[in-house]
């Protein structure tokens, strides 16, 4: 049964090809991209809206035994 190891990493919009080369090269396929997003604080501490980041790629690869 193949098992699977599995990382997150933010994607600069400028490099994305690059990135995704990089990251493949080492064997890691991608899974998804989603948006980033962070909680940024306002005067009003009631009030919290979310940033917009760079977008976070989810990759896998198989587990070396």
């Amino acid at each position: 049964m193949t098992t699977w190891e599995y990382m997150t990493a933010p994607i600069m919009i400028h490099a994305t090809k690059q990135i995704l080369d990089n990251f493949g090269s080492e064997g890691w396929e991608l899974v998804a991209v989603l948006p980033g997003t962070q909680q940024a604080s306002t005067p009003d501490a009631a009030v919290n809206a979310p940033a917009q980041t760079n977008p976070i790629a989810y990759f896998k690869r198989p587990k070396e035994s």
